[in-house]
């Protein structure tokens, strides 16, 4: 923790900055049109708890009411779409106040403009972003895998990464996962990581789980450890949780599906961070028949070359978000080598969601809420060769 204390105390540094050069901005816009008589004090004081809010509500979890504690998180959690896209707009801004001043313009021209320019913006913006979070789409894909898979030709599965059920993602959301993925009636349903954001108490108290109940598929729903619950600290009652409603959360796991199929379930990467560990994905599939279809669930989409010389015919993985707000998405291409979408990677195929559920604010732009609807076809050496 010690070492991590500089790196906090620079993220909150550079926060606080960034608030400011917002603040002065929005002040400056309400003193020009409410004038002296504006309430200063007042304004400083709803601005920092607001811009705030969400490192009150996480630090002061412990000592704050839930009453105070939830809908300050909720706020914080807007705020972060609010001060990445206003610090963009009022960037431009200041280039085009700039650009008045040079022109000779009148402040009393530009101002009531800019400004209701900014806030236009801003409404089309969220807006825009709020649509791309509520309504999701169904991304298909289908993969040949050439092992024979006992009877079966084919199999469907639904993908469900990056719920983040808790505070801003709730029942409401979730009901439209469950009415898709039945609609579909796929064979299997499998959830790569991160299926509640953070703390599981919301998603007890508001019953997701009688929600999540609904998924159901002949050869079951299984689900691995995301980063988000091992932030959480919830893990145990977690899984008990989806043990309750019949989904089993595979934990460095293999499952042998109908002795033709398997099915291999990491824990994520961050266990290496918060204590336990994980197994090396070669060790894990050791005893793993390498002549049968093989499915890695992986909530990181980190090496992928490992997991081709592992043996797995199929990786799937959740976590980026493609940088759910654009254009966030510049990041997680370079911190991956596949942040969104599908790649072929020697006889591996490796799928990325960008998740069905949000981070922080239920915004998106550049990235849609999805879930995956994937057909694996098979084939025996017999027809191979035809």
């Amino acid at each position: 923790m010690r070492n991590r204390l500089p790196f906090f105390i620079i993220v909150i540094a550079i926060t606080i900055g960034l608030n400011a050069y917002i603040g002065w901005h929005v002040y400056a816009l309400l003193t020009y049109w409410f004038g002296e008589g504006f309430p200063s004090l007042l304004y400083w004081i709803v601005f920092w708890i607001i811009a705030l809010s969400y490192m009150i509500a996480a630090f002061g979890a412990r000592m704050l009411p839930k009453g105070i504690a939830q809908p300050l998180k909720i706020i914080g959690s807007y705020w972060f779409a609010f001060m990445e896209y206003g610090l963009m707009l009022l960037l431009l801004t200041d280039v085009a106040i700039g650009l008045c001043r040079l022109a000779s313009v009148s402040p009393q021209s530009y101002i009531p403009v800019l400004g209701w320019v900014n806030l236009a913006a801003m409404a089309l913006i969220l807006a825009r972003g709020t649509y791309n979070a509520r309504t999701p789409v169904v991304r298909q894909y289908e993969l040949t895998i050439p092992k024979p898979a006992g009877e079966w030709k084919e199999l469907r599965i639904a993908v469900a990464s990056d719920l983040h059920l808790g505070l801003t993602v709730g029942n409401r959301h979730l009901r439209k996962l469950v009415s898709g993925v039945n609609a579909m009636k796929p064979d299997l349903i499998l959830l790569p990581g991160d299926v509640i954001d953070d703390s599981i108490h919301p998603f007890i108290r508001n019953r997701m789980g009688e929600t999540m109940k609904g998924l159901q598929a002949p050869l079951g729903v299984y689900a691995v450890l995301g980063n988000h619950e091992y932030i959480g600290g919830h893990i145990q009652a977690y899984v008990e949780q989806m043990e309750q409603i019949g989904i089993r959360v595979l934990m460095d796991e293999v499952v042998h599906l109908a002795e033709r199929l398997y099915l291999v379930g990491r824990k994520d990467k961050a266990a290496e961070q918060f204590g336990g560990g994980r197994k090396p994905l070669v060790s894990l599939m050791a005893d793993v028949d390498l002549t049968q279809p093989v499915i890695v669930l992986d909530h990181q989409p980190y090496q992928l070359d490992k997991a081709a010389e592992a043996g797995a015919d199929v990786m799937l993985s959740g976590h980026t978000h493609r940088g759910q707000m654009a254009p966030n998405h510049l990041i997680t291409k370079k911190l991956f080598e596949l942040d969104w979408g599908y790649l072929r990677k020697g006889n591996l195929h490796a799928i990325v969601s960008s998740g069905f559920g949000t981070w922080g604010p239920p915004i998106r732009l550049g990235s849609r809420s999805e879930w995956i609807a994937l057909t694996l076809h098979f084939t025996s050496e017999t027809e191979k060769g035809r």
